[in-house]
């Protein structure tokens, strides 16, 4: 290993993302306590839609793991990138393990007939952009260069 690949870092990410989608949900579960703000639609129907956003969210996350795995990657986003992740769910979304977050907040909040904590996922999610999301992209746009900038044309942020 040479001298510039022991001391490379990631991006400039100074704080874990998940914990923003944590903080966010409890204090949607303190709100509730405040303000109860349930889900306007019958029971069975928020719960059902509630799981399967969970389970569509876990499913990005375990996806993007997993090929990251493959590739040899570290998930944590101050930890190097070796190289571009494009296939899977990278290749509809480029950032799978935040929206993936976002679904799960939405979800347990519906699951759990807390409108508070489905709305603050919104809030989680733009923490989340300015926490980790611009200096990442940030960080592969100079590692990568026009390989990424071409990644970012073809491939939305999010949706």
């Amino acid at each position: 290993m040479s001298t510039a690949e022991s001391v490379e870092r990631g991006a400039n990410v100074r704080f874990p993302p998940p914990l923003v989608y944590v903080a966010f949900i409890v204090i949607g579960a303190a709100l509730a306590y405040a303000a109860r703000l349930p889900v306007p639609c019958p029971r069975y129907l928020s719960v059902a839609a509630g799981v399967a956003i969970v389970l569509g969210g876990a499913w990005l996350i375990a996806d993007a793991l997993k090929l990251f795995r493959r590739t040899g990657q570290d998930p944590a986003p101050w930890k190097p990138s070796p190289e571009l992740v494009l296939s899977g769910s990278y290749h509809f979304t480029r950032n799978p393990m935040y929206l993936g977050l976002t679904c799960i907040q939405v979800g347990l909040g519906l699951t759990l007939n807390n409108l508070w904590i489905s709305l603050l996922a919104a809030f989680s999610l733009l923490a989340v952009h300015f926490v980790a999301v611009v200096p990442e992209e940030r960080y592969l746009a100079q590692k990568f260069g026009d390989s990424y900038r071409a990644y970012m044309i073809k491939v939305r942020r999010y949706l």
